[in-house]
This record gives structure tokens, sequence and C-alpha cells, in this order.
């Protein structure tokens, strides 16, 4: 009996990640196709503001999501996003200085039932599943979900303790598209694929501020 039931079980994920294996290369489609699908996007406007309480950010950016991306959402298939800040101080002497970082992670999924979109926030992967604090949204249509997922307004990156007077920094941002969160028989389909390399980048110099007397 026993043997019987983990023969069965064993057949069953046998069976299931040769399922996810084939949908992997079904949405990988033809390469010509993925190449002209693809469409990265640009940051439109990043600004920083320094204040009593730390360093906001605030950023907006257009992205289009590749054919690839798109059939993936459509069949089920959740995707996360990353958005990471990072505060730098240069140092002419050594390697620069990371003096602050802050990362902020979203879900994007259609729900073919209900045939809404949902968009999830929070502040750490872990969060995403539910088992933390994480802002949820839903949406009739996914330009409205990505409307609402290329924006940050007042994003803390760094306490106020964290920058010193006198002193330039530099400030980087990134919006990337996470496929280690994919199935694993879907990651196999991403390599090589530019349909899937979904990544904005930006950097500003932040200047030096008189030391207050």
């Amino acid at each position: 009996m026993t043997f019987a039931s983990n023969l069965s079980g064993s057949w069953l994920r046998t069976v299931l990640y040769l399922w996810l294996l084939a949908a992997a290369l079904a949405l990988s489609g033809p390469p010509g196709r993925v190449a002209a699908a693809q469409q990265h996007g640009e940051i439109t406007e990043m600004r920083v503001e320094r204040t009593s309480d730390g360093l906001l950010l605030s950023a907006a950016w257009r992205m289009e999501l590749s054919a690839l991306v798109e059939n993936a959402l459509y069949q089920g298939i959740a995707m996360h996003f990353v958005a990471e800040a990072q505060v730098v101080r240069p140092r002419w002497y050594w390697s620069d200085k990371t003096v602050a970082r802050a990362t902020r992670y979203l879900r994007l999924s259609y729900q073919p039932l209900t045939r809404r979109w949902r968009l999830v926030q929070a502040s750490s992967a872990q969060d995403l599943t539910g088992l933390g604090m994480a802002l949820g949204q839903s949406f009739d249509d996914l330009p409205e979900a990505l409307a609402a997922m290329q924006r940050l307004a007042r994003w803390k990156i760094a306490e106020a303790h964290d920058l010193d007077d006198g002193q330039a920094y530099e400030v980087s941002f990134q919006f990337r598209l996470d496929t280690s969160q994919l199935p694993r028989p879907l990651q196999f389909g991403t390599l090589g694929k530019p349909g899937w390399a979904v990544s904005l980048s930006q950097r500003l110099e932040l200047p030096a501020v008189e030391a207050q007397q």
C-alpha cells in the first residue's frame, strides 16, 4: 500500500512537472515574435526630498510588458516585481559606501474567474504570501493595474541619521521583473528570452547640504 501510494505521488508530480514544462515552452513562442514584442520602457520621473524624517523618493516610469509576460499573466501565472533604491556615499580614496538600501515587492496576478487584476505590494517578499502586512488592490483591466504599479510617492529610502550634512550622495533606483519567483519549469523557459528581461534603472546626485548652526 505504501509503495503504491509513493508511486502514485511520484507519478502525479512527474505529470505536473511535464505539464508546467510544456506550458513554459508554449509561452516561449517564436524567437522573432519575442524580439519584436520586447519593450522595456523608461523612468519618466525621479526625485528625492531630504526631510527631517529621512530621504524620500518619488518616481514614475513607463513599462510595456512583452507578449510573453502578458500571455503568462492571462494563464494565471503571477508576476513578481522588485523596486530597489540605494543611497551611496562616493569616496575617492576607497570604494563607494552604501549607507542605505530600501526594497519594495510587488505581485501582479490575473483572476480568470472574476476577470479582475490583483496587485499586492509589501516591504518583504514573505508578506506577499499573506503572512504579513501588505497592501492589496483590485482592478478591472491590465492598463489600470500597470498604472498603479508604475509610480512611487514619497517612499522613505533612508533615515535622517543615515545622512551627514556637508556630504553629497548618489541615489540609484531600479525596477525589475523577478523571474526567480516564477514556477521552476517556467524559469528554464525564460533563459535567453529577451522578452523576460524587464529592468529599468536611473541614478541622480544628491547635493550636500550645509550643516545647521
